[in-house]
């Protein structure tokens, strides 16, 4: 059985862990990510189309004369991408979530394990932890890299305009807006690097611990080869 110390480290990194999962399923769940607002110009007419999206779902509001509502409307992210560079990014944005879910899953399954027992191979111990949250933090930031990467570099939010006006307009400018879905991932981030700390000051203290208790030993045989 665990020790109690132990016990109490690794249910905190337990919970840190299934929290990080948590944000991950909110993450993917939700779809307010961006909130855009594009404008297009055609003869003596302004028209404004106001985007929320994440990465499956896109909301749009069109105005004319940034006045006048003419529609309002709802499709998915992949049917207004046209480009094969923005709809790859998008969809390596979200195999990265994915894996970053499992990567979190299997945390929280190893330090539960941890947490109530004491695993014979080394990798379920804090070699496991390490591993899966530094994984599942590398996956998350390549996120956070990535999406602004397919707004401002690819003009992603122009491509779900053009779709959402279904009339050919010159584009004149955009206001971009990240919202929590997208920004709730430096929470994830920021307790995947808890979840690592907890377990590395438990098992350093171990550590520290059990080359105190070798001291002792090590003395009482100098002396014995001295007498």
């Amino acid at each position: 059985m665990p020790t109690r110390k132990k016990t109490l480290m690794y249910t905190g990194a337990f919970l840190t862990s299934v929290a990080s999962f948590v944000i991950i399923c909110v993450v993917l769940g939700t779809q307010m990510w961006m909130d855009s607002e594009v404008s297009f110009s055609g003869g003596n007419t302004i028209t404004a189309v106001s985007l929320t999206y994440g990465l499956f779902q896109v909301t749009c509001t069109q105005f004319i004369n940034a006045g006048l509502q003419v529609s309002e409307n709802s499709f998915q992210v992949a049917e207004g991408l046209n480009s094969t560079g923005t709809k790859s990014i998008n969809t390596v944005i979200i195999v990265f979530l994915v894996l970053s879910l499992l990567s979190s899953l299997l945390s929280a399954g190893f330090t539960c394990t941890n947490a109530v027992s004491n695993p014979y191979q080394t990798f379920l111990g804090p070699i496991g932890v390490y591993t899966w949250n530094a994984i599942g933090g590398i996956f998350t930031l390549l996120v956070m890299i990535l999406f602004p990467v397919n707004v401002e570099g690819n003009d992603m939010s122009v491509e779900l305009a053009v779709r959402c006006i279904s009339v050919s307009l010159t584009h004149v400018g955009s206001e971009h807006r990240y919202e929590y879905s997208y920004w709730i991932l430096l929470l994830s981030i920021i307790l995947n690097i808890v979840t690592i700390i907890i377990i590395y000051f438990y098992d350093h203290a171990r550590y520290s611990k059990k080359k105190e208790q070798e001291r002792p030993i090590e003395n009482a045989s100098k002396d014995v080869i001295l007498f």
